[in-house]
């Protein structure tokens, strides 16, 4: 395992300095899954939720969430994301909605993070759109897909979910 690099010498949880990497263009995907009973995928699907238009919530839920991510995760920089867009889809079999961020910018560290909260936010707004009428649904198989920029380069995630 290497270095982690939010720790110092002495093993201190710091903000890793950014200074004198370069600016790269960098993209980060990541993907998770809402399950859900049949019934509450037709409401979504037909447009019925009592709350209102649950992906299009969710959507903006996801979007906010990713802009915040610095303020929600203690050791990320704040970034000038340039693009961040939340997709959805919905699954019969198993019952519930896919979803999938990604997020773009150009900058001296990488979007992983927003990625990754943009679908966690994007998933807690599901469930709460539609808690009241499904409260066993089920978050899952958040992860990164694949991320591109910066020193590391190019990562992309196996074909299976995880979890």
């Amino acid at each position: 395992m290497s270095k982690l690099s939010h720790l110092n010498a002495r093993g201190e949880a710091h903000m890793v300095d950014v200074s004198e990497k370069d600016v790269t263009s960098r993209t980060a995907v990541a993907e998770g899954f809402v399950a859900m009973q049949p019934a509450t995928l037709d409401l979504v699907t037909r447009g019925e939720a009592k709350k209102g238009d649950v992906l299009a919530t969710a959507r903006i839920a996801g979007i906010m969430a990713a802009k915040r991510t610095h303020e929600l995760i203690p050791l990320c920089h704040p970034l000038a994301i340039s693009k961040v867009t939340v997709e959805f889809t919905p699954s019969t079999h198993p019952a519930g909605i896919h979803v999938t961020a990604e997020v773009k910018v150009t900058g001296k560290t990488g979007v992983e993070m927003e990625a990754l909260t943009a679908v966690s936010v994007a998933c807690l707004t599901i469930y709460d759109m539609l808690k009241a009428a499904d409260k066993g649904m089920t978050l899952s198989s958040i992860r990164l897909l694949e991320k591109t920029g910066g020193r590391s380069g190019t990562y992309r995630a196996d074909n299976e979910a995880k979890g």
